[in-house]
């Protein structure tokens, strides 16, 4: 009998996300990855100094000049394994700007990875241009900015890219627009056979039900949602529910981001309850990834990281009975 393309996306879909359901299966409820972004201020050190509109031009016309700090991006798996004990990774791709096509680079990327035995779980991607453009010109190109990185997840073994669901307008007009942008590129991740997930990353994404409507409209098997703890900042004016956020989400959800700003003397985020966010994330079923994102600036990132693995380590234990861990 054979499968209509449908069931044989949805077959991909599955496909693409197994590494992590496999090894999530090894331990109790869920493993730890690691966000890239946790270490941004060890990787651009004083670059960070510069105006933004300096960094993003040297993101597009000389990106190696930015790494000013203590380590390099190409010595991220090999933190996160030594430093913090974690076997999975969450890449930003301004973090490997002028690379996605490097095969040298990516290589030696590769090299230390399987060296230290650690997993290419994703890549984000920002700076690509808007895939909600109301300029449909501009909306293409952004399509294609984000197909490199769709190539440059593959060629990682990663399981999926995330990625945003910026437009202009009215919440009705950007709907329309970034779910025709969403599900042009998820039809172009066909031949990669990765995921392509979006997160709740400001303006109308972070409303989260707009955003839930957004990809049932572009309705394709291999799109989903990346729940973000913290990131449900609207607008000046409105801020969404975290909670209800997170909890509207989770039935798309192919990946989770633990956000993390700061922790109070007992070791529990200041403002994120995480027993609550997780009960949301275990009862819907899932059982991947979940990234840390330490985005703190009061304590160093390695502390900052580690509180946030000892925080979802600690919930995780007194969780396992509740979900069967």
């Amino acid at each position: 009998m054979s499968l209509s393309r449908r069931e044989f996306m949805a077959a991909a879909a599955a496909a693409a996300a197994m590494p992590h359901r496999l090894a999530a299966r090894e331990a109790p409820l869920f493993r730890i990855s690691l966000a890239q972004w946790s270490l941004h201020r060890t990787f651009f050190g004083k670059a960070l100094s510069l105006p933004w509109s300096e960094r993003e031009a040297l993101f597009r016309s000389d990106p190696d000049r930015l790494w000013q700090g203590a380590a390099l991006p190409v010595d991220f798996p090999v933190i996160a394994r030594r430093e913090y004990g974690l076997e999975a990774v969450e890449y930003v791709n301004t973090m490997m700007y002028g690379k996605a096509d490097d095969a040298k680079w990516l290589g030696e990327l590769d090299r230390r990875a399987k060296g230290e035995g650690v997993y290419h779980h994703l890549i984000m991607c920002d700076l690509e241009g808007a895939l909600g453009d109301p300029d449909e010109a501009a909306r293409a190109r952004a399509i294609e900015n984000h197909v490199r990185w769709l190539r440059c997840a593959s060629r990682l073994g990663c399981a999926m890219i995330r990625v945003n669901a910026q437009s202009r307008g009215t919440p009705e007009e950007q709907a329309k627009l970034a779910a025709d942008g969403l599900r042009r590129l998820a039809e172009r991740a066909e031949e990669f056979k990765l995921r392509v997930v979006v997160e709740n990353h400001g303006g109308y994404s972070s409303r989260a039900s707009w955003l839930v409507e957004v990809l049932k409209r572009a309705d394709h098997p291999l799109l989903g949602t990346l729940p973000d703890f913290g990131n449900f900042t609207v607008s000046s004016t409105e801020r969404y529910d975290a909670y209800r956020g997170v909890e509207e989400m989770m039935p798309m959800a192919a990946a989770v981001s633990a956000k993390s700003h700061d922790f109070r003397d007992d070791g529990e985020e200041v403002d994120i309850d995480y027993a609550r966010m997780l009960r949301l994330v275990l009862g819907a079923g899932f059982r991947g990834w979940i990234g840390v994102e330490y985005e703190g600036q009061r304590l160093p990132e390695p502390e900052g990281i580690r509180r946030t693995i000892k925080l979802l380590e600690r919930t995780r234990t007194a969780l396992a009975g509740e979900f069967g861990g």
